[in-house]
C-alpha cells in the first residue's frame, strides 16, 4: 500500500506537485490550481499539527468514520472524484502565486519523514494510526493532483 512515510512516494508525490502551473484546469470539482495547493498545505498543516488546530470528531464521525475510512484505505483504489469536503478546507481565495504555495506544500511532503502528531484527529475518522494516516495523506495528495490531470 502506498504512504507518505514512504521516501519513494514522497519524492514521487514532489516530482508530480512540481509541474503544477497556473495553466492547469481541473478535471473535476470546483477549485482552480491555487485554491487546490492552498487547500493542500493548509490539510497537510492540520495532519502535521502546525498550526493551533482543535482536533475534534464529529458526531456523523463517531457512528460512521471508522466505516468509511476502512472502506477508503483498505485497497489501491484512488479516492472517487468530487468526495465532499470539510468545510474548514474549502478555500474561497480564487488568486495567488503558485510558486510559493508549491514550495510551502512541498516543505509539509517532506516532513511527513518525521512525523509526529499524536494529537490529531481527523474531523470525520477520528483516532488514526500511524499506518492509516499515511495511506490517507498518500491518497489525498493523489486524489487532488489526478484532479488537475498530473
Amino acid at each position: 500500500m502506498k504512504t507518505i512515510f514512504n521516501k519513494n512516494i514522497r519524492e514521487e508525490l514532489i516530482d508530480r506537485i512540481e509541474k503544477i502551473s497556473e495553466d492547469h484546469k481541473a478535471e473535476w470539482g470546483k477549485m482552480n490550481s491555487i485554491q487546490m495547493l492552498k487547500h493542500n498545505t493548509y490539510w497537510n498543516k492540520w495532519i502535521l499539527g502546525k498550526e493551533n488546530h482543535t482536533y475534534k470528531q464529529t458526531f456523523l464521525g463517531i457512528i460512521f468514520g471508522k466505516i468509511a475510512l476502512n472502506k477508503m484505505i483498505k485497497d489501491e483504489k484512488s479516492f472517487d472524484k468530487n468526495i465532499p469536503t470539510s468545510e474548514q478546507f474549502k478555500v474561497k481565495e480564487l488568486t495567488g502565486k503558485i510558486e510559493p504555495e508549491k514550495s510551502h506544500w512541498i516543505s509539509l511532503i517532506k516532513e511527513y519523514e518525521n512525523f509526529n502528531n499524536p494529537d490529531f484527529i481527523h474531523d470525520f475518522f477520528g483516532r488514526m494510526t500511524k499506518e492509516q494516516i499515511g495511506i490517507l495523506v498518500y491518497k489525498h495528495t493523489d486524489h487532488h493532483l489526478r484532479q488537475f490531470g498530473i
